[in-house]
């Protein structure tokens, strides 16, 4: 046996490359094309191979290191091998597909990187044959095969499909519903906000009679409103078959749990099959948070049982409010029900601020039944005649009967019914899987995106992540670097917020002003006939940039979009300010609030600072 220095092949004009993961460590065994690390540049990732059989002595290098051409890397103990000195070659993944490539001109160069053994000698450079591809499946996406699997159909999985597929990689994407999807266009998302155009109808009509425009009553045919739904969700999962038909994505359908870090065991039935993939992408998503100790009665539903409008639905009790329960709760009072919302907080939506807050709680007491905060549900007794429930709380009400009770408490995560631990993937107490910025979990060639990986839950984060994970995977350079993640309650009025709230900026101790615009002094309001929105845009007092936003009010979903991208783009008050907003409507109304910032508004008139 003789010892070899592994060095740094030639990167090209490629100089202090960062290491992004040292595969191997003193002890290991390594034959002739194991990866030893991963190198990252700005066009690839490329992985260092042994270039002979042996046993790692020592590995001078640690992740994060950056190296260049003729650094060594490792000192190995060869089997058989002549020289003393051995330049590795290179795979380098190109995009989108991956390829081996062999560097012609193995010189050595100084050291640039601090290591622990200071080389200076004259090697005689032993230039390894070119790497054979490895069956077995890869802790980067820089040694992965094209075989990408992804668990679960939902925003975040569709469009790591798509985008993979796109990059020249063969993907499975699995998917235990008949529908693609997910829970977002099948029973949440996309439904909920149909309902809540529906409902957004009738109570516009309502409102018109004081004005000269009277309607009858509404008659409510659940059936035929339940089969528009259906069809706004048909349309769009139909779209999504027709996408990865095109795509020529394989769709499976079933149950997926991890076999071990190479191998899915599908479930369909009594049907199984094994699916073996080179890099995973997990987007398993969450299911509906449970109350514990509640009786087994269809009475109780959850978020998609309320979407199917149960007939005969006189008393609602909402368990919950947050943007869920209350985005429901807008339906089914538009629907004829008397609704009654019960929050264990001391206020409605936690974590929003509270004047974002306080047009919708104002508007909703005046129509529900009864909003009870700092309460809970301590007991359900199902009788013939409803369900009779028992509070508890500092705020607890006597007990009410009620024909039907929707359990909105949040959502978990998925990650403890996929078996992850069997392919190494670290899951935490609560169902989460931690990942780093390219959505890489502690076992490197398997991914995870959306709900599974931490709040916020949002379908819309989870797309941003699967793309991010579908273009690592493909060999690309990319990471998840969002500053803001937009919300939305979907609500009447809507509620819309992005960056740091107040609650957050006195948290942090940040020095920061408001600028606030009130909607009643909206022309564009008015003549929707409603004047209870706001918008107010939170700047740092030292450059003015926005720091934060909320939006209360009509299409506030629509709106915020304008203020997450000027935080995105470090824009200040005068950038907001000066650009010109048609008129009327109600996207000026951000203008204003930066020119209130500024000092600068004439829409109103407020006393100088």
């Amino acid at each position: 046996m003789r010892r070899i220095d592994v060095l740094v092949p030639d990167l090209g004009d490629f100089k202090d490359v960062a290491i992004v993961e040292v595969l191997v460590k003193a002890g290991d065994r390594v034959a002739v094309n194991d990866a030893l690390i991963t190198l990252e540049t700005e066009k690839a990732t490329l992985d260092v191979p042994a270039t002979a059989p042996g046993v790692i002595e020592q590995v001078y290098v640690k992740k994060g290191d950056r190296v260049s051409k003729g650094m060594p890397i490792l000192k190995l103990r060869a089997d058989d091998v002549e020289a003393t000195t051995v330049v590795a070659s290179t795979q380098e993944i190109e995009q989108p597909y991956v390829e081996t490539v062999t560097l012609d001109e193995p010189t050595v160069t100084s050291v640039t990187a601090t290591i622990d053994k200071p080389v200076e000698r004259k090697p005689t450079p032993v230039v390894a044959p070119p790497p054979k591809p490895r069956s077995m499946p890869a802790p980067a996406q820089s040694m992965g095969g094209r075989r990408l699997v992804i668990l679960g159909a939902g925003p975040g999985g569709y469009t790591a499909a798509f985008r993979a597929a796109d990059l020249g990689m063969q993907v499975t994407l699995i998917e235990r519903e008949m529908a693609l999807g997910g829970v977002c266009l099948n029973v949440g998302c996309i439904p909920s906000k149909a309902l809540l155009h529906a409902a957004r109808v009738i109570e516009e009509a309502q409102s018109m009679a004081e004005h000269g425009i009277t309607f009858g009553t509404p008659r409510i045919d659940r059936e035929r409103l339940r089969a528009w739904k259906d069809r706004v969700i048909g349309r769009l999962t139909h779209g999504l078959t027709t996408l990865a038909k095109q795509r020529k994505v394989e769709v499976i359908t079933g149950s997926g749990r991890f076999v071990d870090a190479s191998k899915l065991e599908v479930t369909s039935g009594k049907q199984r099959r094994n699916v073996e993939f080179d890099q995973c992408i997990i987007a398993a998503g969450s299911e509906s948070a449970k109350l514990p100790g509640l009786p087994d009665d269809e009475r109780i539903m959850d978020s998609a049982d309320a979407l199917e409008l149960p007939e005969k639905v006189k008393r609602l009790l909402v368990v919950g409010g947050g943007i869920i329960g209350l985005e429901l709760a807008c339906v089914y009072d538009a629907l004829g029900a008397r609704v009654t919302v019960v929050e264990l907080t001391d206020e409605l939506m936690p974590g929003c601020d509270r004047d974002l807050v306080r047009p919708l709680e104002k508007r909703i007491r005046k129509r529900y039944e009864q909003i009870i905060l700092g309460a809970r549900v301590e007991k359900i007794e199902p009788l013939s005649n409803g369900l009779r429930v028992n509070f508890g709380g500092k705020n607890a009400p006597e007990p009410h009967l009620y024909d039907r009770v929707l359990v909105a408490v949040g959502r978990t995560p998925n990650g403890n019914l996929i078996n992850a631990e069997a392919a190494g993937v670290a899951v935490d107490e609560r169902g989460f899987i931690r990942v780093d910025r390219q959505q890489r979990t502690n076992v490197a060639h398997i991914f995870a995106v959306g709900d599974i990986v931490g709040a916020p839950m949002l379908a819309h984060k989870a797309s941003h992540e699967g793309r991010v994970a579908a273009e690592v995977a493909a060999g690309l350079k990319r990471s998840f670097d969002a500053r803001v993640i937009p919300s939305v309650a979907y609500t009447d009025p809507e509620v819309a917020w992005a960056g740091l709230t107040e609650i957050d900026a006195k948290k942090q101790g940040i020095d920061y002003g408001r600028g606030v615009f009130p909607w009643v002094a909206s022309g564009r309001s008015l003549a929707l006939n409603r004047d209870e929105g706001l918008t107010r845009i939170l700047f740092d007092n030292s450059t003015h940039r926005v720091i934060g936003a909320g939006i209360v009010g009509t299409n506030a979903g629509e709106l915020i979009s304008e203020l997450a991208l000027a935080i995105e783009m470090g824009c200040d008050a005068a950038d907001i300010g000066l650009t010109i907003h048609p008129h009327p409507t109600l996207s000026e109304t951000i203008a204003f609030a930066a020119e209130a910032f500024e000092g600068t508004l004439t829409d109103l008139y407020l006393p100088k600072r």
